[in-house]
């Protein structure tokens, strides 16, 4: 069958199929347990919480699912201010500003976004979760030595194959090749402009010709064409976030739910406009005012102190063209279900396909 590869294998799951971590505006513990006690691996985005809350979700994780899961840490570097830059982005979020009424904010040179601890890691390595993976980086040797002492697989995410070599030779267990058509943040590390990318349908073969670990394909992946086409290709699992966003668990409004649900494949743009590092979100007037020119920005994630403000009022007024919706460009393959159902419905697509091939 097409559900067994080295990465179920691995990780101890039925299914290859990983939801991917997301913040959102309410915690993800419902969608990510569902997943994880239908067969494939739910997964928390960890980057903004405290050790506190991260102590607390890994709890609610454990009371809702007995089976693997995976938690996912951000790895970048502690932001430079810069005035000048800052004061390109006042100027160009100033005019946006007044036309709703917003005050700029007094200080924008710091952010409550920390990077990932050694007081994190501790708590991973007493919690032991099934899978720990990172973006926007390598992991450094004193982390990944940590939490392969204690039995906890590991994954990074690559979007180039030389990001996947990297990552490799540190020491990393699982390569998350992350497609151009990807929702979400990029995971780049040494590739970090919106307008440089590598698609999944060629990211995904180069890399599991250069490297020797499991790689899940991430990016364009809605429905079970795109996994047996992924699985074709040489990836042991797929990475799928926006399929994942309209089922009935998911913590989104009733119009984000919408506007997925109604989405096309062009209505995502890469933008740095709402956290200063390049994210494949719904474009608005707001990221496509930021684009204009293509001007330095503050460093990431210190341009959250510039969106966020938007992003409240457009979530307090149902404006949508003032949120943040991070979304792939297979958003208009989504569907409205339950996780189990969803992950159901995948398994026998992808076996179809499979057997509409073979004959």
């Amino acid at each position: 069958m097409w559900t067994g590869s080295r990465l179920t294998q691995l990780l101890g799951i039925d299914v290859p199929i990983i939801q991917a971590p997301m913040i959102l505006q309410a915690p993800l513990v419902p969608l990510a347990a569902a997943v994880s006690n239908a067969g494939g691996m739910g997964s928390l985005g960890c980057a903004e919480m405290s050790v506190s809350e991260l102590e607390q979700r890994i709890s609610e994780m454990r009371a809702a699912t007995p089976n693997p899961f995976n938690l996912n840490f951000f790895l970048h570097q502690t932001p430079q201010y810069d005035p000048q830059l800052d004061g390109t982005a006042r100027e160009l979020v100033k005019p946006i500003y007044d036309a709703h009424n917003l005050t700029l904010p007094h200080d924008a040179s710091s952010t409550d976004l920390e990077t990932f601890s050694d007081e994190k890691l501790a708590v991973l390595m007493q919690e032991r979760p099934g899978m720990v993976s990172f973006h926007f980086g390598c992991p450094a040797a004193h982390v990944l030595d940590a939490l392969h002492s204690v039995g906890i697989i590991t994954a990074a995410t690559a979007t180039t194959v030389r990001e996947a070599v990297v990552l490799e030779k540190a020491g990393v267990m699982i390569v998350v090749a992350q497609g151009w058509e990807a929702g979400g943040h990029r995971g780049s590390f040494d590739t970090n402009f919106e307008d440089t990318g590598v698609g999944t349908l060629a990211l995904v073969p180069q890399t599991v010709d250069a490297v020797n670990v499991p790689i899940i394909a991430a990016g364009g992946i809605g429905d079970g064409r795109a996994i047996a086409a992924t699985r074709a290709l040489g990836a042991s699992g797929v990475w799928m976030g926006t399929a994942f966003l309209s089922c009935q668990e998911a913590p989104i409004t009733a119009l984000h739910r919408t506007a997925i649900l109604s989405a096309t494949d062009e209505d995502t743009h890469l933008s740095r406009a709402f956290s200063g590092r390049p994210c494949r979100a719904r474009q608005t007037p707001y990221s496509q005012h930021m684009a204009c020119g293509r001007s330095n920005l503050p460093d990431f994630p210190l341009m959250y102190n510039y969106s966020g403000p938007l992003k409240k009022l457009g979530i307090d007024s149902g404006n949508l063209d003032l949120q943040f919706l991070l979304y792939g460009q297979a958003a208009g393959l989504s569907r409205e279900m339950t996780a189990a159902q969803l992950i159901a419905e995948l398994k026998a697509e992808t076996a179809r396909v499979f057997a509409d091939i073979a004959g």
